[in-house]
């Protein structure tokens, strides 16, 4: 027996890409508050340390090596001062995420 996905052809296709659009579409909106967050976590919640480092880190693409030598500490301080300042975004974005939210709708 032939699988069902395939036996529809183009038409599933057409069908898959009008979901995937619809779907993105959905998800729009939760992304941006997302963000929003995300940024309000960075400027509120991690220290100023943490804060350069992710930055550096993702933002500007240095690898640890490279962090550690421009602000002139050793890379394994490096390694646990981004882990530290992940853990507190995470929390923010876990447990501090819906109050702020809410409030963002109320303006």
């Amino acid at each position: 027996m032939p699988n069902t996905r395939y036996r529809k052809g183009s038409l599933y296709a057409a069908d898959m890409a009008m979901y995937s659009r619809q779907m993105a579409a959905d998800n729009s909106r939760e992304v941006s508050r997302l963000k929003r967050n995300l940024i309000r976590c960075l400027r509120e919640d991690v220290t100023e340390k943490q804060r350069q480092m992710i930055l550096m880190y993702y933002a500007e693409g240095k690898n640890m090596r490279e962090i550690g030598e421009q602000i002139g500490i050793d890379k394994s301080s490096v390694s646990r001062t981004i882990k530290r300042g992940e853990r507190r975004l995470q929390r923010c974005l876990r447990y501090g995420a819906e109050a702020y939210l809410r409030s963002m709708d109320d303006l």
